[in-house]
């Protein structure tokens, strides 16, 4: 007896030692260099392809164009900052939920899930399968606009088919990710490269009186910046890299003032690129841009950019819903969401109804909507947060005293990121009111009835709705509660 309850002691004590083990190399990985790879690939996606015309024609002129595109850069480097500080002083997985449920309390972090996931998370996926449909229907309509039902059958079906894989198999979802993932740096540096040549050859006739006719409005340059920090989308993710970077206290910071000013650097010189073949008015008017550059430069083997752009667009596609669908699964176990929500497949092993509830909300919004307005609706919501969040940062160096914090950025950074964010919110809304900015506001609003019914009262009439509908959909879809998955 004792030597079995030794024995066992020792198996336990070199299983700690090997996970142990296992998790100090992983800490170990990552040096600055890969820290510097992994926050350029995690923002470049499918953004820098949309928004040229829209940060164009709300800047009206190249020159103001350029800077806001560094402007968006310095934004995002100085809000990743703050949350590099956050994410270092509370360890906690789930995003901006845990800073705000410590800095705020559990009504502004539910209403941030909430949020997530029936606004920001959605239309995000809405919004790059769009512009996926956008970009490979455009070829087969040369010199006119594609139809509208044709972008919006598009891409519901792309949103069908990857939502279709990430419910099939974890594998066949990570290998999309991996074979699309290298597609768009290829296109980056094509154009790139491309338009430098382009300018080393003197085309440099559009960048003449390049602020000439500029007239700004503060809701102009509002919309310039939703549709600017689309593309630099992700920043916020970048604290998520801390365990995994040797010396992170050092590296993270430094990893994030390298990469996301070398990011902004290849999206003012693919603008470049753009501006050096196409006129403010021409670029305004093409349908997908990239696609009218490689006409203009590669011909005829211009049918490189369409290809490698909707396999970046389709990669980012497939990344969103891998992620999302996760987010959906832990709403539902912590029982923020319907209980199913949080069911495993019996035969695939894969969060499939959580999946298969994000691909339905995506295909709603782009029912009705187009990419300007859904970007617009998405920076609002997202922009809210964010500015939130960072107060939170501002508010616990007063309330939260106590918390150690590896990471320290000066006080101004978080007050000014504040501030920027109540003007990315206040701006458009009063400038140029749409409707998109109300549809928003109540559905955030009525996440508040979700949680007074199902999560803080939890009243029993409520619970009798949702379970048998939770039954249904257990038999009808053969899933189980994640702990009675077989392995």
């Amino acid at each position: 007896m004792e030597e079995t309850s030794l024995r066992k002691r020792r198996e336990d004590e070199k299983s700690i030692q090997s996970i142990e083990h296992k998790t100090t190399n992983l800490q170990k990985e990552l040096g600055l260099f890969s820290g510097i790879c992994i926050i350029v690939g995690t923002i470049i996606g499918s953004g820098i392809f949309i928004s040229p015309k829209s940060v164009l024609s709300n800047m009206e002129a190249v020159g103001p164009c350029l800077i806001m595109w560094a402007a968006c850069g310095i934004l995002a480097t100085l809000g990743a900052l703050c949350f590099a500080e956050l994410g270092t002083m509370i360890t906690k997985s789930g995003g901006e939920y845990p800073y705000l449920m410590e800095a705020f309390g559990p009504i502004p972090a539910y209403l941030f899930s909430w949020t997530s996931l029936f606004v920001i998370k959605p239309s995000s996926f809405a919004i790059i399968c769009l512009s996926f449909s956008e970009y490979v229907s455009a070829p087969f309509y040369s010199g006119c606009n594609p139809p509208q039902v044709v972008i919006k059958l598009l891409a519901a079906a792309a949103i069908l088919l990857i939502t279709t894989v990430n419910a099939l198999s974890v594998r066949l979802g990570s290998y999309v990710q991996n074979v699309f993932t290298a597609a768009k740096m290829v296109i980056v540096v094509i154009i790139i490269i491309s338009g430098l040549v382009l300018l080393a050859q003197g085309n440099t006739r559009n960048f003449e009186n390049s602020f000439e006719g500029t007239k700004l409005s503060l809701g102009a340059i509002g919309l310039a910046f939703y549709n600017g920090l689309w593309a630099y989308d992700g920043w916020n993710q970048l604290n998520y890299i801390t365990e995994e970077l040797r010396n992170p206290f050092r590296n993270l910071p430094l990893a994030i003032i390298i990469g996301i000013p070398l990011v902004t650097g290849c999206y003012i010189l693919m603008n470049v690129s753009y501006f050096t073949v196409m006129t403010a008015t021409e670029l305004l008017q093409s349908q997908a841009v990239a696609v009218t550059f490689g006409d203009r430069v590669l011909y005829p083997a211009s049918w490189v950019v369409p290809l490698f752009v909707a396999f970046s667009t389709i990669g980012a596609a497939n990344g969103t819903c891998f992620t999302a669908g996760r987010l959906v699964y832990v709403a539902g176990r912590e029982g923020h969401m319907l209980k199913v929500l949080s069911y495993v497949s019996v035969k695939r092993l894969t969060p499939a109804p959580a999946i298969i509830f994000y691909g339905i909300i995506a295909t709603i919004y782009i029912i009705p909507g187009d990419i300007n307005s859904l970007v617009n609706y998405f920076s609002f919501a997202a922009w809210l947060f964010y500015g939130l969040t960072i107060f939170g940062l501002v508010v616990m160096r007063f309330t939260r005293k106590e918390l150690k914090r590896p990471i320290k950025v000066p006080i101004f950074i978080p007050i000014l990121v504040t501030l920027l964010s109540v003007f990315l919110v206040l701006a458009p809304i009063i400038s140029q009111p749409a409707w998109e900015y109300l549809y928003c506001v109540l559905f955030m609003l009525s996440g508040l009835i979700f949680y007074f019914l199902f999560v803080y009262y939890k009243f029993g009439w409520a619970q009798k709705i949702s379970k048998p509908l939770t039954m249904h959909l257990q038999m009808l879809m053969e899933v189980v509660p994640p702990e009675q998955a077989p392995e």
